[in-house]
């Protein structure tokens, strides 16, 4: 995770909102070009990138989608949020692109066994220039709000647009050499090569969501600022246990602090609550619990999720 949640579920909404509305838009239009384009040049390598577009129509709806439910606020079935929706929709997107590899790389095997010229190239060659041309912006306006947020979903789209983007440029190079050197088998040499793009793509996003999906920590650099705001108050020290977790736009940290005994209850309360203000102003999307143990009079407790002792795990897997 590189953002650090900095901004309200509100307002990461409202910016993924937009950018996954772009992307939809890129999507069908990019789409409808190369299916024109296809259909008069036959390249096999236009005929993947096509199919790739489609696709990426296709996870760009479930994306536009998949934002909307997890920004919808935590009810009674789910009081943790809908956050965990943007991973399962990079789920699908990563399916989605293995699909669309192995489909690519079947037209590229069979045109390399069985290759023919292109016609009406510069429709195709025209057509590609004017995907990397928006496919390009869109990959920096997500870069964007990538920046202000952490939307695996969002992040999700962005890397199967930029495996877009890459196979966008290899189909071309494959197109102008079949045309300009006569070489009819590197366009489905292209196709080819932009089937294994897409492969890496895929498993970059499959990992992402993963992460996310079995509750992968906040960054260290994340964790380090919560513990630093966390003991500003030098009544509050020791902050152990800490656990945390994203799901979608949200966060949910909790810990362990240790506090002074002889602080009355009303005393400890104060404490607590005024260091959770201070990391909701640094993670406003963040659900926190604080649990306050009596500096050097607590007994271990916690059961099977007490503190996290690396040398444990690894005397069990022994």
């Amino acid at each position: 995770m590189t953002a650090l949640h900095a901004l309200t579920p509100a307002e990461t909404a409202r910016l993924t909102r937009r950018v996954t509305l772009l992307s939809v838009a890129t999507a069908t239009v990019l789409v409808t070009l190369k299916i024109a384009a296809w259909l008069a040049s036959g390249s096999v390598a236009l005929l993947a990138s096509t199919a790739d577009s489609g696709l990426d129509l296709v996870a760009s709806l479930i994306t536009f989608f998949a934002v909307r439910y997890a920004a919808a606020p935590p009810d009674a079935e789910h009081r943790y949020g809908h956050g965990k929706a943007e991973a399962f929709a990079s789920l699908v997107q990563a399916g989605l692109v293995f699909a669309s590899a192995a489909l690519i790389a079947r037209e590229a095997v069979g045109d390399m066994l069985a290759p023919h010229p292109l016609k009406q190239q510069g429709w195709a060659i025209a057509v590609m220039v004017v995907s990397i041309v928006l496919t390009a912006v869109l990959i920096v306006a997500q870069g964007r709000v990538l920046k202000q947020t952490a939307s695996v979903a969002v992040s999700g789209d962005r890397a199967h647009y930029a495996t877009d983007l890459a196979s966008n440029l290899i189909a071309l190079v494959g197109i102008g050499i079949s045309v300009w050197l006569g070489l009819n088998g590197v366009d489905a040499a292209a196709a080819l090569a932009i089937a294994a793009v897409l492969l890496w793509g895929a498993v970059s996003v499959f990992r992402e969501a993963s992460s996310q999906l079995m509750d992968h920590e906040l960054s260290d650099a994340a964790r380090a600022k919560i513990v630093g705001l966390l003991t500003e108050d030098a009544r509050l020290t020791d902050v152990h246990q800490l656990r945390t977790r994203a799901s979608g736009p949200y966060v949910h940290i909790q810990m362990h602090v240790d506090l002074d005994p002889d602080l009355t209850l009303e005393a400890a309360h104060q404490v607590i609550v005024a260091a959770e203000k201070r990391v909701l102003e640094a993670f406003p999307s963040a659900d926190i619990i604080i649990h306050a143990d009596p500096r050097g009079r607590a007994e271990p407790h916690g059961g099977a999720f007490a503190e996290f002792r690396p040398e444990q795990v690894q005397s069990q897997v022994r």
